[in-house]
């Protein structure tokens, strides 16, 4: 637990408020926040779909970062009142301008991945 009046946690607002691109990366943190969009982009718009795509992740993890994305406003939950109740995920526009970003991250990992130190 961090303490609220911290100096530390001060200044991380304050990169926040004023710097896009921390915003941008505190907004997208996760190890799964960028698959899982990407897997809702691709179509894979319900829970059992996303499990399937999304190799690796937990039923916990999907469900807290479906919940975080959703609460950021990167996606949206659409409930539909059917018996067995069905529910869809979709990009809202924030999240969908943030597909080409994830072509060009990709892209450019892709590029430098032999030039650089494995991160494991």
């Amino acid at each position: 637990m961090r303490k609220s009046n911290s100096t530390n946690l001060e200044n991380e607002k304050l990169l926040q408020d004023t710097c896009g691109l921390t915003y941008a990366m505190v907004l997208l943190k996760g190890r799964w926040t960028i698959n899982v969009l990407w897997g809702i982009h691709n179509g894979q718009n319900r829970y059992s779909l996303l499990k399937k795509e999304v190799d690796g992740i937990s039923e916990k993890m999907l469900t807290q970062s479906l919940k975080a994305m959703e609460y950021s406003g990167l996606i949206k939950r659409n409930v539909f009142q059917e018996a067995p109740q069905r529910i869809e995920y979709s990009l809202t526009e924030a999240g969908q301008d943030f597909v080409p970003l994830i072509i060009a991250i990709s892209d450019w990992g892709d590029k430098v991945r032999p030039f650089t130190k494995t991160l494991v």
